[in-house]
């Protein structure tokens, strides 16, 4: 009587080693994508210019520029505020960036039953 289910003698059926096959490359891919990603630079303003901060894909800031016409030691505040929105900002881009790349490597995926 033969035996139903199982796997072949081989161990791991042909669609399950191609599976296995496509995950690892597309591992490789991810991690490829993710140093190049690292390696990109992401710069917004805030105050009309007046403030700009750019992070690169690691999210760390590279760069803090003040235009002299912000700087008031009277108006710190409002310092404070536009390199906070100008951070914000330049790390949403470099976020989005990052979210865009998942979702190149990981597009096909959204049908597999996990």
């Amino acid at each position: 009587m033969a035996k139903r289910g199982g796997f072949p003698a081989g161990g791991v059926p042909g669609n399950m080693a191609n599976l296995m096959k496509q995950a690892q490359r597309m591992q490789r891919q991810m991690e490829e994508g993710q140093k190049e990603l690292e390696t990109k630079e992401f710069t917004a303003a805030a105050g009309g210019g007046a403030a700009e901060v750019t992070v690169n894909g690691k999210k760390e800031i590279l760069s803090i520029k003040l235009s002299e016409e912000i700087v008031d030691p009277e108006d710190i505040e409002m310092l404070q505020d536009l390199i906070v929105a100008a951070v914000n900002e330049a790390l949403n881009k470099a976020e989005e960036a990052s979210a865009e790349l998942m979702g190149k490597m990981t597009g096909g995926l959204g049908g597999l039953p996990f």
